[in-house]
């Protein structure tokens, strides 16, 4: 049955219908994302499209302490990196050093909980800083970890970290072919993306947005401010968890170079390029990033790469210091007027019109 509402004129409205509410927009992105693998060959569903999607839930989590609660962190690798470290260790490898063989259903949980309560501690010390202090810290808790690990040997085998990482066989599928491969970390993606976009809208996103823009106030009328920015960090630990799993079995090994500073600031890069405003922009991010990974570097030349990466990114920042999403939102009323829902209501409008006419 749908639902008629009375406009202050008297007249009957429609409410909207579920095309409507979820936006056409995220209709066709999906209908493409489901499609993909009959179009694209193996190369480009995993290292394209199922590395985009892993990538681009690190830097969603980025993007849910940064565009919702004003917490920059640069250490986002790290977090997903402990969840790659436990899966090596508790799991299986072929360095000969741990690999206790534990199915995927006890160590993979087990990741993402190690993995995301090592973020709410990272997050428990930076929540005291602001602004820079905020990267500050975060990037010595990566630098750290990094040579941690590097230097570890008795716990993560040093500088060779762990090779030999296997996704598991489920039913009889092997989820490290392309095509299994890319609809988990497809279906892992979509699942982060549509939590941190309806938990926006939730009473708790709404008090981290309200703390982002005035924590004092916030404090002042009663909300604990650390309490809220901890559990943010938690949530993002999370997120970056589950794709530190994905990330692991993508590469089949990790070390610490999988966590070093470098990623770290990639990561960073790669959320500002698609923007922090909406969580569709991470993901926008880490396509283009992967793209010129896999492609620009054969035309520039690795050792020039990373300065094709830095004038992109100052390019794009000049234009629009929200990124590819700014550029859209710029762009779009010049491409057509109003998006398909308001051409819908015009469209509703003129017919009321001529009814009543």
């Amino acid at each position: 049955m749908t639902d008629v509402t009375l406009n202050p004129a008297g007249t009957r409205q429609r409410s909207q219908n579920w095309v409507e509410r979820i936006g056409i927009g995220h209709i066709l992105l999906a209908f493409f994302l489901l499609i993909y693998p009959a179009m694209a060959s193996d190369f480009f569903l995993t290292q394209i499209g199922g590395y985009s999607l892993t990538l681009g839930m690190i830097a969603l989590s980025l993007m849910l302490l940064a565009g919702y609660g004003g917490m920059v962190s640069l250490a986002q690798v790290t977090v997903a990196g402990v969840a790659g470290y436990v899966v090596a260790i508790f799991g299986e490898n072929n360095s000969g050093v741990y690999g206790l063989g534990w199915p995927w259903w006890i160590y993979g949980p087990l990741a993402i909980l190690v993995a995301s309560v090592m973020s709410a501690l990272i997050g428990w010390i930076a929540v005291r800083t602001e602004g820079i202090y905020t990267i500050m810290i975060t990037l010595a808790v990566a630098t750290a970890c990094f040579y941690f690990a590097q230097q570890n040997y008795a716990l993560f085998n040093g500088f060779p970290g762990y090779n030999g990482l296997r996704a598991p066989e489920v039913f009889g599928v092997n989820w490290r072919d392309p095509v299994p491969f890319y609809y988990l970390c497809l279906a892992n993606a979509v699942v982060a993306y549509i939590a941190v976009l309806y938990g926006a809208r939730s009473t708790f996103g709404l008090t981290l947005q309200a703390i982002r823009d005035n924590q004092r106030r916030m404090r002042a009328i009663g909300f604990d401010v650390t309490a809220h920015k901890v559990f943010a960090w938690w949530l993002a630990g999370v997120i970056a968890g589950a794709a530190g799993i994905l990330l692991v079995w993508f590469n089949g090994r990790i070390s610490p170079g999988t966590i070093a500073v470098g990623p770290s600031i990639n990561i960073l890069v790669i959320a500002i390029i698609g923007g922090l405003r909406h969580p569709i922009g991470p993901f926008l991010g880490a396509a283009i990033v992967v793209l010129m990974q896999t492609f620009a570097i054969d035309i520039v030349g690795a050792e020039r790469f990373n300065t094709l990466i830095g004038l992109v990114f100052l390019v794009i920042v000049l234009i629009s210091p929200d990124g590819i999403l700014g550029l859209w939102e710029r762009f779009k009323p010049q491409a057509g007027g109003d998006d398909w829902r308001s051409f819908r209501k015009a469209a509703n409008k003129g017919e009321n019109q001529g009814r009543n006419a």
